[in-house]
């Protein structure tokens, strides 16, 4: 009798355990989901969350969370994560110099910027960055993974990159980078290169001042690289467009509720034959010129499908100093077709490069060469 009392007693207890532990926590009012119901929820956790948390983390991750509704263009960003992307957009930052991507859980360098830390370091494309000054960046989004690799200048910076099989560390110093995003030079048979990384605030006086240059020596063949160019600012791609492209439409952009804006070149006469390279990673503002050279027949579209973005966002600054990234239109190419997620599809297609051969380079010299 004595062990059975026991067991009741136990049991009584444990009752008691579990009665506190799912007694329900007051119910939230019925109200719809509106501004009131969040704010109902916000006070529940605040009031009842084991955890030490600051309001402000609460708010951001609530903002966060938002934004992981919409499409993986638009973003939120803390006042931090805000100035490195306003510093981005500039051309001007702190860093190792590359540009890198996400893809399938991986942060990939898609590019060094050439004369950068990175460069000298023998960064290549397609190097995977798997630690920042030996922390594991697994499970990393690729804005965290930016704010470990900038800094102060001269700071120094240990990255680990897998290539292949191998994985690679490399030590180097953060330095204040300055991107001219165009870089040319004249090629074989007279032909022009003029190679584009990105649409920043420099791109179309750079442009203007290499096609001076290359008009000084009668060259009238032009290759526009943008492989690797993940896109950048519309207005200066639509400024660069009207030194290549015939008069009438460059893109036309679509707002919500039918509301559309249009682009237009006034260019009388193009003077340049072009072929455009591009490749898996040209962008946003690099498809928008690709489509219009491709719709106006102004020149040939030689590579690899591109990425396929094919809509606009707007940078838009909050009171806190932190600030987003909304899409707010869709755009089309001069016929009004629509690439997002479809890509351009080259008019002649040729893979990458294959060992120290650039074949997309070569191809595009005998096109304009005429071979």
């Amino acid at each position: 009798m004595a062990k059975n009392k026991w067991n009741i007693k136990k049991l009584a207890a444990l009752i008691l355990a579990l009665s506190i532990l799912l007694t329900p926590i007051r119910p939230i009012a019925e109200s719809g989901y509106d501004l009131e119901y969040f704010i109902q929820i916000m006070g529940l956790v605040q009031q009842n969350y084991v955890y030490e948390l600051r309001e402000e983390e609460l708010l951001q991750g609530a903002i966060k969370g938002l934004f992981d509704t919409l499409d993986e263009n638009s973003q939120y960003y803390t006042e931090e994560e805000f100035q490195d992307l306003i510093d981005d957009l500039s051309g001007d930052f702190v860093g190792i110099g590359v540009y890198i991507k996400e893809e399938k859980g991986s942060i990939i360098i898609t590019n060094p910027i050439k004369g950068s830390p990175a460069d000298k370091a023998g960064i290549k494309p397609g190097d995977q960055i798997i630690s920042v000054d030996g922390k594991d960046i697994k499970g990393k989004s690729l804005q965290e993974v930016i704010n470990l690799i900038k800094g102060k200048p001269n700071t120094p910076v240990k990255i680990g990159v897998r290539r292949g099989q191998k994985d690679i560390y490399k030590d180097m110093k953060r330095a204040e980078i300055k991107i001219n995003p165009v870089e040319y030079e004249i090629l074989e048979n007279k032909i022009g290169y003029i190679k584009i990384s990105q649409f920043n605030p420099h791109t179309y006086e750079n442009v203007v001042s290499a096609l001076g240059k290359l008009d000084k020596e009668n060259i009238s063949s032009i290759i526009i690289d943008l492989r690797d160019n993940p896109g950048g600012l519309l207005g200066e791609v639509v400024n660069m467009s009207n030194l290549f492209i015939p008069e009438g439409p460059i893109v036309h952009i679509k707002y919500r509720e039918d509301v559309e804006q249009t682009y237009y070149s006034k260019l009388k006469k193009p003077k340049y034959k072009l072929v455009v390279l591009v490749n898996e990673n040209s962008a946003s503002a690099s498809e928008i010129f690709a489509g219009a050279v491709q719709d106006t027949k102004v020149g040939t579209i030689l590579g690899v499908p591109t990425y396929g973005k094919g809509t606009v966002q707007q940078i838009i600054p909050l009171v806190k100093g932190d600030g987003m990234k909304l899409t707010i239109a869709e755009y089309q190419t001069p016929n009004r077709r629509n690439i997002h997620n479809k890509g351009i599809q080259p008019d002649i297609i040729v893979k990458s490069k294959d060992g120290d051969t650039d074949q997309q380079l070569q191809k595009a010299i005998e096109i304009l060469s005429g071979i």
